[in-house]
């Protein structure tokens, strides 16, 4: 059985990650970008743009400056991008089809929710409608006017029947997003105009689609536990899993391993990583790893597993975005800092286009990052100060205006006006 350290765990999940200091491409075209988003799995999408879009800074901290139209050409010209369910609400690979099916047809076999059931009369014709309606081509959401849509209670959605409709088609397959023309609204429209001719159209049994979620989720973290495993990738989607993991081991595909604290204490679970990542294993192991500075999306693949991002990392995030302003520890939209292997801090930002400034109003060290700064002092404020110089042009931001910042990093304000 391999041993692995938590810094190798850790290292092995940022390159696996595309966060290490790899090569980036440039300029960055559609190829380096499908790359980056297979190895990824998904980019999660939410609609929050405070800093920016988090698919969009996903993308930025590991490929940089990037054409964001070339992203939107693989969306909905090439249609080589579709969004669905992965760990959430994400972009996920077309040529990925049948394990995104497999759920689809999961979803279609199921019994409706009880409030669905009771409500069968009323939401049959509206589901009939909708989908006749949507044959004549997308429409918005809010231009999907039904002959009856009586609204009801509730604290997550509008009140329309509508948005509960299009959500329950939407994860069954029947509809898709077929563009975002306004303001980041949905255009929706019947899935089966969507796919382009090259989709693979097999559709998967339960081992098929663990087999091939399992490999991408463990090449994606690097290392990881069953528990970790799913929670990553295509979220609680791995049917027949503990029964597979032995298989995959005694094939030769995945490797039984270890990983042990800094005390040389095994940490819980069985870990396992992909028999292809042996060789990067080597490289990091020999001391062949060089890391680099980032700042990250608060739903970045990287630290979207919380417990994950405990255990190896010593890094405790939470978003704050629905805390009350006045319990927040941190703030709204805090962008942790990536600094080679450990997450040495995070930054409460915001973008304020009016005025195309970037506020960065309070930068934030861990308690051990004391000793990282003084490792690496002369390094650390201003791979920092580049991380957000970098980020603001990405933005279009004219201005980076700084807050309160560490005394250990006090010379940020100074490292950023260099850049």
């Amino acid at each position: 059985m391999l041993t692995l350290t938590r810094q190798d765990a850790r290292r092995l999940a940022i390159s696996r990650q595309r966060l290490d200091d790899w090569r980036r491409p440039f300029p960055v075209d559609r190829a380096a970008l499908l790359d980056v988003i297979r190895d990824l799995g998904c980019v999660q999408l939410d609609p929050i743009r405070h800093v920016e879009r988090t698919h969009l800074l996903v993308l930025w901290s590991r490929l940089g400056q990037f054409d964001v139209a070339e992203l939107e050409r693989l969306r909905f010209a090439e249609r080589a991008l579709f969004e669905y369910w992965a760990h959430a609400a994400s972009l996920v690979l077309t040529e990925e089809w049948p394990v995104h099916n497999w759920y689809m047809r999961h979803l279609q076999a199921q019994p409706d929710a009880k409030w669905f059931a009771e409500r069968r009369d009323l939401i049959a014709p509206l589901l009939d409608e909708m989908v006749a309606t949507l044959q004549a081509g997308p429409k918005l959401s809010r231009d999907l006017n039904l002959a009856a849509d009586p609204r009801f209670d509730s604290r997550w959605w509008s009140g329309r029947y509508v948005a509960v409709l299009i959500d329950h088609l939407w994860s069954r397959g029947v509809l898709t997003v077929h563009g975002r023309p306004f303001n980041n609204h949905r255009a929706w429209g019947l899935a089966a105009d969507f796919w382009p001719e090259w989709t693979p159209r097999a559709e998967w049994s339960d081992e098929q689609v663990t087999r091939f979620a399992v490999q991408k989720a463990v090449r994606a973290l690097g290392v990881a536990t069953p528990t970790q495993i799913k929670q990553h990738y295509t979220r609680g989607r791995y049917p027949r899993l503990l029964a597979l993991l032995p298989q995959l081991v005694q094939e030769g595909v995945l490797l039984a391993t270890a990983v042990v604290d800094d005390n040389g204490a095994p940490l819980p679970g069985s870990w396992y990583m992909h028999a292809a990542d042996w060789p990067l294993l080597q490289q990091i192991q020999a001391g062949e790893w060089h890391g680099r500075t980032t700042l990250l999306s608060p739903f970045d693949n990287l630290i979207c597993d919380r417990k994950r991002t405990e255990l190896l990392f010593d890094f405790y995030f939470r978003i704050e975005i629905y805390v009350p302003k006045a319990k927040r520890q941190y703030g709204y939209y805090v962008l942790p800092i990536l600094h080679g292997d450990r997450l040495i801090g995070r930054v409460d930002a915001a973008m304020e286009r009016q005025t195309n400034t970037l506020h960065l109003h309070n930068v934030y060290a861990e308690a051990d990052a004391t000793a990282v700064a003084l490792a690496d002092a002369a390094a650390t404020a201003p791979a920092i100060a580049q991380a957000a110089a970098e980020l603001a042009q990405f933005l279009g931001a004219q201005t980076v205006q700084w807050g309160n910042v560490p005394p250990m990093w006090r010379r940020l304000p100074e490292a950023a006006n260099s850049h």
